[in-house]
């Protein structure tokens, strides 16, 4: 199943996650779509958390935000149900995480608001076809992610730690990654930081803190993007009492085309 889910629609795949039929990372699951993190705060939150958002848009480019209470997203996806169509969610209370179930029709709630912010796995489509690699989509793994020394800017009750998301590149390519993915800002955009994790607070660059660790090749150089999974550093340093995201790497797949984000 998993091989042949990369070739569905984005609509096919997200009734694939819906029947379980699929509970695996996205990277490279309908290739030419936009994928989004996802946080799921309560009404009392939102402004803040929206506010948050746009103080901090390198990790959290938002890409849509639902209303009050209702868990359909019309705008990024035929018939998207965000209680279902992502393969593996998170629960966490008072900053905990409590459950990873596969969907979250029993924690749903009539002040809930959904927020989906843009995923990186939607400017590989853009690394791959400028010939860069994509090593833990080479490797069939889930892409390393680290939480760093940067500190995000507050809004509210929510701050805490940039997590970076990392790919291995030779320095000539690097540049051009930096190029490349720099047209996509509502995707994360250009790199934050190249070379030494030590200089971003990373001790062990083969011990990510979340997703799993690839090979880096002789000649190659750490390439780190801002992450979406940074509102779960944050929930987690601001301890909210009710928070729902995505597990790191299982995104939402909308129907948004990928070239539909490129600037310029």
């Amino acid at each position: 199943m998993a091989e042949n889910l990369s070739l569905l629609d984005p609509h096919a795949a997200r009734l694939a996650v819906r029947s379980g039929a699929f509970d695996a990372p996205t990277a490279n699951v309908a290739p030419g779509f936009v994928q989004a993190n996802l946080a799921i705060l309560p009404r009392e939150l939102a402004f803040e958390f929206m506010l948050f958002c746009q103080r901090n848009p390198k990790p959290c480019p938002l890409i849509g935000v639902s209303e009050i209470g209702d868990p359909m997203l019309p705008a990024l996806g035929y018939d998207l149900d965000i209680r279902s169509d992502l393969p593996r969610y998170r629960i966490w209370q008072d900053g905990e995480l409590v459950a990873e179930p596969a969907d979250i029709r029993d924690y749903w709630r009539e002040d809930l608001v959904s927020f989906l912010i843009g995923c990186s796995f939607s400017f590989e489509e853009a690394m791959l076809a400028a010939g860069l690699p994509v090593r833990h989509i080479e490797q069939g793994s889930n892409v390393p992610m680290y939480r760093t020394s940067i500190a995000t800017t507050p809004a509210g009750r929510f701050s805490g730690p940039l997590v970076v998301s990392m790919r291995p590149l030779t320095p000539a390519d690097a540049i051009r990654a930096v190029q490349v993915t720099g047209r996509f800002p509502s995707v994360h955009g250009a790199p934050v930081h190249l070379g030494d994790p030590a200089a971003i607070g990373i001790q062990d660059i083969m011990a990510p803190d979340y997703g799993d660790p690839v090979e880096i090749r002789p000649g190659e150089i750490p390439v780190f993007w801002a992450c979406g999974v940074t509102p779960q550093a944050v929930i987690a340093h601001t301890r909210p009492s009710f928070c729902i995201t995505h597990a790191p790497g299982r995104m939402l797949v909308t129907d948004i085309r990928n070239g539909a984000l490129a600037a310029g």
